[in-house]
């Protein structure tokens, strides 16, 4: 009678007692079959402050091929530019621009190194930005985050340089910002004047702290190529932030970047104020415009301008063929960001590609760096399933510097899970008893735990981690096909 013992990366076979022969396997070996490989697709966005969405995707492709090998799955990785940081060399890659390196106005104040990209096609000069590069979080020391200081000054002069190099249109991806000026900074870097009740004009630079005092905005010194009106400016952002009220950008974004209680509020007063301004130039009022609080409320200065604001998931599909990406079928979707919370059905990347990939019958799983409330909304969006890559608790510090190993293990542990599911629902691993099923399509209750018996037997127990969160056991017929 043969016996066969499996352990996690080799197995020994005994025949009559004796021992035929030891072979060390991968872990792969007992899945999907070379001929009919699993299908997974990548698709994360970045994490703040810490690694982009290329090097996230990288990151979670080794966690998961220290289990599978390239003829037990096949990887596709497409990392998520929402319109954060990396987006300008991202589309510029895409449509074969070129990047140029400039220096701008940092969000303090200080000259940081920046960037902007050119595209010319079909005798179109596009220029695109990222206002993450000059006015991002990542620029702002931890000691120095007072979002009533920071400016968007030198997203307005990237602006300014794109424009003096021809551009008939410009694409801002907003996200990642560590402002809440209203976009004041942009627009005196471009010569729009923000004047007080004595028509005084207000000092450059100040970020949202001088919105409560703008009576009046002037722009008779606007950059000559947006006077003349034949530059289209399209912002690529999360439509769902508006300006002002509960839900206005000063509330909802202000303590994530440093503000205390009494600076929301003085933020929000500012920010009803300038809207006020705004609106009445506009002839419309803009303070609950969909997008005009997106980026700290750079939303509202780009409306000023003329600006469409356009939804992250439409935008990004037409400069990166987002939904071409399901014409091809895909088994399982990982996704990834930085915090799961309410916040993610609003607009983010994850949830969009989760949508696409539940409509095309993939099991879609989420990473994240951290878990946050309202977490769970995000499962009726597509996500089956969610995790942190968190092992114990850390310092932010930590866990940003340690986030490519935790990535990594994190993935890994997601597909030993994926392969316990297969174990359970997919026909019988090598050497285990099928049992005959009801006509229902169910096991009994005592065939299920024979199973569960037998597995026990062959298999070293995987740990479930406390943080993963899954709202129902993983479908038969998605399963069951891989």
């Amino acid at each position: 009678m043969k016996h066969q013992t499996i352990h996690p990366f080799s197995f020994t076979v005994k025949q009559d007692g004796a021992e035929a022969h030891e072979e060390d396997v991968s872990l792969s070996a007992l899945f999907p079959s070379p001929e009919e490989p699993l299908r997974i697709l990548i698709a994360p966005s970045g994490f703040k402050e810490s690694l982009g969405p290329e090097e996230v995707a990288d990151c979670v492709e080794e966690g998961l091929r220290r289990l599978v090998d390239h003829s037990a799955a096949m990887i596709r990785k497409v990392p998520l530019h929402d319109g954060g940081e990396g987006f300008c060399r991202a589309v510029v890659a895409v449509h074969g621009g070129e990047t140029i390196p400039v220096q701008v106005t940092g969000p303090v104040g200080e000259p940081v190194q920046s960037h902007y990209g050119i595209i010319r096609k079909s005798g179109v000069v596009t220029g695109v930005l990222d206002m993450a590069a000059a006015a991002g979080l990542r620029l702002v020391p931890t000691d120095a985050r007072d979002p009533t200081k920071t400016t968007t000054y030198g997203v307005g002069e990237l602006m300014a340089a794109a424009l003096d190099q021809g551009c008939s249109r410009i694409i801002v991806g907003y996200g990642d910002s560590g402002t809440s000026d209203g976009g004041a900074g942009l627009l005196q870097a471009l010569g729009v004047k923000l004047l007080d009740a004595d028509d005084n004009e207000l000092p450059k630079a100040q970020g949202g702290r001088s919105l409560v005092d703008v009576s009046s905005i002037s722009l008779k010194t606007l950059h000559p190529r947006l006077r003349e009106g034949n530059v289209h400016i399209e912002a690529v952002c999360n439509v769902i932030n508006v300006l002002c009220g509960e839900r206005g950008v000063a509330r909802i974004y202000g303590p994530q970047k440093g503000a205390t209680p009494e600076q929301v509020e003085g933020l929000s007063l500012g920010m009803e104020r300038y809207a006020e301004v705004v609106s009445s130039i506009l002839g419309s009022n803009i303070s609950t415009e969909p997008g005009s609080g997106a980026s700290g409320g750079l939303g509202a200065g780009l409306l000023l301008l003329g600006g469409q604001l356009r939804p992250r998931s439409e935008a990004i599909n037409d400069h990166f063929a987002f939904d071409s990406l399901f014409e091809q079928e895909w088994d399982v979707v990982i996704t990834a960001e930085g915090m799961i919370d309410s916040q993610s059905t609003q607009g983010k990347m994850t949830t969009e590609i989760a949508r696409r990939g539940k409509k095309n019958g993939a099991l879609v799983i989420a990473l994240a760096g951290t878990i946050g409330s309202g977490a769970d909304s995000c499962l009726e969006s597509g996500i089956e399933a969610f995790a942190s890559i968190l092992q114990a608790p850390t310092s932010l510090a930590d866990a940003i510097q340690d986030s490519p190993r935790l990535l990594r293990e994190g993935a890994e542990r997601v597909m030993r899970m994926i392969m316990v599911g297969m174990q359970l629902r997919s026909p019988s691993p090598r050497g285990m008893r099928q049992r005959p099923r009801s006509p229902s399509g169910r096991m009994s209750w005592a065939d299920e735990q024979m199973v569960g018996d037998e597995l026990q037997k062959r298999l070293v127990p995987i740990a479930v981690p406390p943080w993963v969160q899954s709202p129902r056991p993983l479908s038969p017929a998605r399963v069951g096909t891989f």
